[in-house]
């Protein structure tokens, strides 16, 4: 029997889990699972929708802690693993257990990162601490000022629900897609909301100027704030009357602006939970260091999935030692690699190995993924290659055979905006901002690396109020991929809906469809509707 111990129980580790299910049930494979969090697993994605009141906690659900009990599985809730020997192949946890394993799974997720804003130096901590307590490895010294909040568990939430519910102001720092998600739902809730980031747009890291410049405009008219060119330099902090404690009350700005706001949401990304692996020597860079098939650089008896895993092989190592890529930070991939360690696992188990050699490797995407704002009125897509220009020299032409091509298309007074990158006709990149049906005909054509119609206006026209069918495939065709989160096709939603399922609900209980980010809901409801018609 192998002895397997996963470190981490979100989404990702979950997931892991309950691939393992047969191989537990069958006397192969002893699982235990070790969970920093007194709550079992829940999905993350979905944390800013139960912050606002917008999803039931019930929703959040994606384990079945009851049942894998019941099947054999060794959930431990409110331990952390806190120590790792590679040479006797054992866990110590912050309870004082030991717990011996075969294999080791990593799968310990991020934290969000913690400015450098005076005021909240004590709050930081650094990755190389070898700890010796639960607190001490995912803490720094002190806590937050109370008043700040990052928005990444459920105790985050209840905070930005309070603040919510009350119809306070909340200052968003930070203008990515999860900032931005939060601050446009909270705002729909009845919150006023300013978000402060430093550049000149919002989601800079996955848009262009001009595709920034309309998802500004578009969240003020959704009554957002926006302060571009702000980099926060301080906290302002107010007595508490009630308590007598530091409150916050205002970021301080560099030019000398205060933005004042009941609650400090800090939403400037995250970085991987390697203190784990720093301290038992296992090899880091942005992540911890794996192949393909998940498994450690440093110790074979060690393996990594999720937001803690940097996906590389050895030999890509560059100079300075530096090595490409690095977590995707997004749940689908983390759930792929999940999926894909598990099969291989239960393939190896009845012969107490892991066999390697046959063994298919997790999925390695080879371009940049599809990034979506899920937003209430407000359609923001983008991958690939965005910041090309119409008029850009191409230094690529000559080697690659074939000149870059820019098409765009914007209608600032109604907040449409379309980029087009292609090279031989094939989508290398887009933005697409206000325009859904456009947004997932090129979502399908980039992910398939399929040609482009020679017209492409007629994509613009998918928009318009009379649209007729897509003019280059259909984007709910059997074979196309509805739910990229789980990999999930229409045949398998409308095999669904033929066995009986009548809702959305159902059919993410049949497939998982829609049970990651939740923005491909929209496009399994036109799949229900269609099959049902």
């Amino acid at each position: 029997m192998i002895r397997v111990v996963v470190v981490g129980y979100g989404p990702v580790g979950a997931r892991f889990v309950e691939g393992m299910l047969p191989a537990v049930r069958a006397g192969q494979a002893q699982v235990t699972v070790v969970g920093a969090e007194a709550d079992d697993a829940y999905n993350r994605v979905l944390i800013a929708e139960y912050a606002v009141g917008r999803a039931a906690r019930d929703r959040l659900d994606i384990a079945d802690a009851e049942g894998w009990r019941a099947a054999g599985v060794d959930l431990r809730l409110a331990e952390a693993a806190v120590a790792i020997d590679r040479d006797r192949r054992v866990v110590r946890t912050s309870g004082g257990e030991r717990l011996a394993y075969d294999r080791l799974v990593l799968a310990t997720g991020s934290r969000a990162n913690i400015p450098t804003i005076a005021g909240m130096e004590r709050a930081r901590r650094e990755r190389d601490v070898r700890a010796q307590t639960a607190d001490a490895l995912d803490l720094g010294a002190s806590a937050l000022p109370r008043g700040v909040s990052a928005l990444r568990d459920l105790a985050d939430a209840r905070r930005v629900a309070a603040t919510v519910a009350a119809g306070g102001r909340i200052v968003v720092l930070g203008a990515g897609v999860l900032g931005l998600e939060l601050a446009l739902a909270a705002r729909e809730q009845g919150a006023e909301v300013v978000v402060v980031h430093h550049g000149d747009v919002p989601m800079a890291r996955n848009l262009d100027t001009a595709g920034g410049r309309m998802l500004a405009r578009a969240a003020r008219a959704a009554g957002i704030e926006m302060a571009p060119h702000s980099r926060a330099e301080s906290l302002l902090l107010r007595t508490d009357p009630l308590d007598g404690h530091p409150r916050f009350d205002a970021l301080v700005c560099a030019d000398g602006k205060q933005i004042p706001g009941d609650l400090l949401l800090l939403s400037v990304g995250v970085s991987p939970r390697v203190e784990l692996a720093v301290a038992c020597g296992l090899r880091v860079s942005t992540g911890i260091l794996v192949d393909h098939r998940q498994q450690s650089w440093t110790d074979p008896a060690v393996f990594a999935i999720g937001d803690c895993a940097h996906v590389a092989a050895p030999d890509t190592v560059g100079a300075e030692g530096r090595v490409p890529g690095g977590p995707s930070g997004l749940i689908g991939p983390g759930w792929q690699q999940a999926d894909a360690l598990s099969a291989r696992w239960i393939a190896g188990a009845a012969d107490d190995e892991l066999s390697t050699a046959d063994a298919a490797e997790s999925p390695a995407p080879d371009r940049p993924l599809v990034v979506m704002l899920k937003a209430e009125g407000i359609d923001v897509v983008a991958g690939g290659v965005v910041d090309a220009e119409p008029w850009d020299d191409d230094v690529h032409a000559a080697s690659c055979g074939a000149a870059r091509q820019v098409t765009v298309w914007a209608d600032p007074a109604r907040g449409g905006y379309v980029k087009m990158v292609t090279r031989d006709g094939v989508l290398e990149g887009f933005v697409c901002v206000g325009m859904p049906r456009a947004g997932a005909e090129l979502t399908l054509l980039y992910e398939r690396r399929s040609e482009l119609p020679a017209d492409r206006a007629a994509l613009l026209r998918l928009d318009a109020e009379h649209a007729g069918a897509p003019v280059a495939t259909d984007a709910l065709a059997p074979e196309s991929t509805v739910c990229w989160c789980n990999g999930v096709t229409a045949a398998r939603i409308t095999d669904a809906v033929a066995a009986g399922a009548d809702t959305v609900e159902c059919i993410g209980s049949a497939t998982r469809a829609g049970t990651g980010c939740g923005g491909c809901k929209g496009r399994v409801a036109e799949l229900l509707a269609r099959a049902s018609t």
